[in-house]
């Protein structure tokens, strides 16, 4: 039975919860790790009282990693990481259960903005973010670059008595990301000197990057382009754009869903591998003539631009699964199109580029989420047990950690992995002590 809750919320339809409790009721029934961790969370309340604001995709998933981070007795604030990743059913029901959530499907810039401004007022003591853009905020009002944030937050500053801007950052232990973007970010204000507290790259625990980012975003990436287009991926040329962990992923599924498949990088490690792993390895400017369907996945800017849209073919398709929207130059691709864009279905749009047709998913967003439901919840069981522990780990020893990037311990990592295995029913070896000595013993040789 649902509770009725009144908490602060800004979510499209309250009539909605029903649907969304079903729908989070069967993403948990795939999130065994998470689900124990729950029941640990429950008897020991190890988050009591903390304040912890999530800037998240709000997903079946995230739900229950809300849930569990609210099971182990923490006040918790929810608000959406990208304009068209909510899943509206899931925001309302998060309400009736006592969870302030500020997430609508389809948000403009400046309601997305108004959002992380609630995430804010919240004065959390550990942050959750998933491209950095709610510890990005944080800072830009610590450093006082007012014009740097959007006006609603520029606002609610100045009506802030004096000297409670340092306050808010002050407050907080920690933050944890969990993305290959918004980690780019977050270093990069490491390495400026302007990062004020440490933060767990959840992005790069092996239970994390090694299975989300590799068979998540692989098998999410594709689902999103296929509900979106009803595209038969068999016989067709895909081009994907980056061979990092998602690059792989989708290529990978890409080939054995029958496509031939091109990779562009622009590092020659991985453009070696992925000569090496049997993919065409070619410049995004060769590639372009040759696409039907275009994949970006670097976190970059600029990955696909005006010359190639010029280059590609009649009926070209592009899409994003990279974090931001600025993979595809959609402003180039207006500058240069005679027509469009001409919504033909869903989040599919048509463009006329020199008499040529040319198709753009999901606005240039993430399509797995724009046109679909995210990475399956099997998966995300991993990623968001590391959400978990890594709360837990930051108020435990926070205070102990430098204002840096920081890996989730090791040790964490393997133990989110073996309650996995358990979860499958797979056991493993344990070393003897014969190969204990052996392995840390330097003398021993033949």
């Amino acid at each position: 039975m649902n509770r009725t809750m009144t908490v602060e919320h800004d979510v499209a339809d309250l009539g909605l919860a029903e649907a969304g409790r079903l729908r989070v009721e069967w993403a948990e029934r795939f999130m065994p790790v998470l689900r124990q961790i729950r029941e640990r969370f429950e008897a020991e309340r190890p988050l009591e009282g903390v304040r912890i604001s999530a800037c998240l995709h709000v997903t079946t998933e995230t739900a229950n990693l809300m849930l569990t981070l609210q099971t182990g007795g923490a006040d918790v604030l929810l608000c959406a990481s990208n304009p068209l990743s909510t899943q509206d059913p899931v925001a309302a029901y998060l309400v009736t259960e006592g969870i302030r959530v500020f997430a609508v499907k389809g948000e403009d810039n400046e309601r997305y903005y108004d959002h992380i401004r609630a995430a804010l007022e919240h004065r959390p003591q550990i942050t959750m973010d998933d491209g950095a853009d709610l510890v990005g905020s944080l800072h830009m009002l610590a450093l006082g670059r007012y014009d740097d944030v959007a006006p609603g937050i520029r606002a609610w500053v100045g009506s802030l008595p004096q000297g409670e801007q340092d306050e808010i950052i002050a407050g907080v232990t920690g933050s944890t990301e969990e993305t290959t973007t918004g980690i780019i970010r977050l270093r990069a204000m490491a390495a400026d000197g302007v990062l004020r507290f440490p933060v767990i790259a959840v992005n790069d625990s092996y239970t994390k990057h090694l299975f989300d980012n590799r068979y998540g975003t692989g098998q999410s990436t594709l689902d999103g382009i296929l509900r979106a287009t009803n595209l038969l991926l068999a016989g067709s040329t895909v081009v994907v754009g980056g061979y990092g962990w998602c690059g792989r992923g989708v290529a990978t599924r890409a080939r054995g869903a029958g496509a031939k498949v091109i990779v562009t990088e622009v590092d020659p490690l991985r453009a070696l591998e992925a000569t090496m792993d049997g993919f065409q390895v070619m410049p995004m400017a060769e590639a372009a003539a040759q696409g039907d369907l275009f994949i970006t996945l670097t976190g970059d800017i600029g990955v696909i631009r005006r010359e190639h849209f010029l280059a590609m073919k009649d009926g070209a398709i592009v899409a994003n699964s990279g974090h931001f929207d600025v993979e595809i130059d959609i402003p180039a691709l207006e500058d240069v199109a005679e027509a469009g864009p001409r919504e033909l279905r869903p989040y599919v749009e048509e463009y006329v580029v020199h008499g040529k047709r040319i198709v753009l998913l999901g606005r240039g967003r993430l399509i797995n989420l724009a046109s679909a439901e995210g990475h399956p919840a099997s998966v995300m069981d991993m990623s968001f047990a590391n959400q978990a522990l890594a709360a837990e780990y930051l108020l435990q020893k926070g205070p102990a950690l430098t204002a840096e990037v920081h890996r989730i311990p090791i040790a964490i990592d393997r133990e989110i992995a073996r309650l996995k295995l358990a979860s499958m029913d797979i056991g493993i070896d344990c070393l003897t002590d014969e190969q204990e000595r052996y392995l840390s013993s330097w003398e021993q040789g033949t």
